[in-house]
């Protein structure tokens, strides 16, 4: 499958900076002079993936042929021994985007028209909202809703508790990896199920039902602990309850699943479909929360979105801010073509991203729109101000247990 023409590959690049957060960025350029672009970013083992593109995917990519997307992505999945896992997927991930990429800038056309067109006008997306207090909280989503969202996910400092995750710092946007070294949190399951009915009782109470209201478990809890936390949140009508177990064992969200209507959304940590075939094919949740920069990339992300199409699950993708602004685009490119969107996490980037990545899509009064006449995925990368910030080691906090043994994160 060598290359011959101007499609031909004839130089791979990896950029790694930091404007506000750690990127790792793909640069593929072909004979021709097509540049296609993508998002490789692991948080908090960004460096393990750009050693994973230099030293072992770029030198397999030189004179290849760049549309032969499908076959590359076989290639690099299938012909080496050891399959999967988050760097590995990562790493293709930014190979498989960058070549879409670069399909659309060869033929004119966003890459939404190439995966079938435009399903939908703008995709409905959600923010974070969270506070200190429960009236923080409320407070906060109420600041969301006026800048014309639809949905908003909330989360709240738990009682008792020194930290708590979703929670922002002072002024600052919440960031959870922004230490040297990884931070301890402290956690108590106890505490949590005693407060989070309070949390959303008190917005319904005082917002009413007229948007979407979704919560983060962040795989805290037991199977049978979600179940009964799913239960006691029916009667204020989630739009989701996300993460609520660890996600290894797929069969655990059938007892959940069995005791509560509440939607359950999952799938944020997942790189493969083989990681959520039990979970879809059996109705054992309702969104599937995948980022197509940890899972593949766009030709993956595309079977796993269609598998949950014939089961009535629908689109909830990752979209942190350390999902790059390419990242992102190419959540949003799927959002608009696949028949199956349900709601595109974002939320939004520091300052200092926008003089590296310059991004074609916006946000508009709560809703993300693209364009018509912008080719590819739509974002270009300055490597000259990519310089300007070098990467800087951050880590993702570890979880504890009051009693000082360790729990999920």
């Amino acid at each position: 499958m060598t290359g011959g023409g101007s499609r031909t590959i004839r130089e791979v690049d990896v950029v790694v900076s930091a404007p506000g957060r750690n990127y790792v960025t793909l640069r593929i350029e072909t004979v021709g002079g097509l540049v296609g672009w993508g998002d490789a970013t692991l948080n908090g083992r960004e460096l393990a993936v750009a050693s994973y593109l230099r030293d072992h995917l770029s030198a397999l990519l030189l004179g290849k042929d760049s549309a032969r997307i499908g076959d590359l992505w076989q290639y690099l999945y299938r012909g080496p021994y050891w399959r999967r896992g988050p760097v590995t997927m990562a790493a293709i991930s930014a190979v498989d985007q960058a070549l879409w990429d670069i399909q659309g800038k060869a033929a004119g056309m966003p890459v939404f028209q190439l995966l079938g067109g435009r399903a939908r006008e703008r995709l409905m997306a959600y923010p974070h909202a969270s506070g200190h207090t429960v009236e923080d909280a409320v407070a906060s989503i109420s600041t969301k809703l006026e800048q014309g969202y639809a949905a908003v996910r909330v989360q709240a400092s738990v009682p008792g508790l020194a930290s708590t995750y979703g929670i922002h710092v002072g002024d600052e946007a919440y960031e959870p990896a922004h230490t040297d070294l990884p931070d301890e949190e402290s956690w108590s399951t106890p505490l949590y199920l005693d407060f989070v009915p309070k949390l959303i009782a008190a917005v319904r109470d005082q917002l009413g039902y007229g948007f979407n209201l979704l919560h983060d478990g962040h795989h805290r809890l037991t199977p049978t602990e979600a179940a009964w936390l799913g239960k006691e949140l029916e009667p204020y009508r989630m739009f989701w309850l996300e993460d609520v177990t660890p996600a290894e064992d797929q069969a655990a969200f059938s007892l959940i699943k069995a005791h509560t209507t509440t939607p359950l959304a999952v799938g944020e940590v997942f790189n493969s479909i083989w990681d959520c075939q039990q979970l879809i094919t059996n109705r054992w949740i309702d969104y599937i929360r995948c980022a197509t920069t940890h899972a593949g990339g766009i030709t993956h992300m595309k079977r796993i979105l269609d598998l949950a199409d014939l089961y009535g699950v629908r689109s909830g993708c990752h979209g942190p801010s350390d999902v790059s602004p390419v990242g992102m685009a190419a959540n949003i490119h799927l959002g608009f073509a696949i028949p199956n969107f349900g709601v595109q996490e974002f939320m939004g980037y520091p300052e200092e991203t926008a003089e590296v990545f310059r991004a074609s899509y916006r946000l508009v009064e709560g809703h993300l729109e693209i364009d018509e006449d912008v080719p590819g995925l739509g974002v270009e990368v300055d490597v000259e101000a990519a310089a300007r910030f070098p990467y800087e080691r951050k880590y993702l906090p570890v979880n504890r247990r009051l009693d000082g043994s360790m729990h999920d994160w």
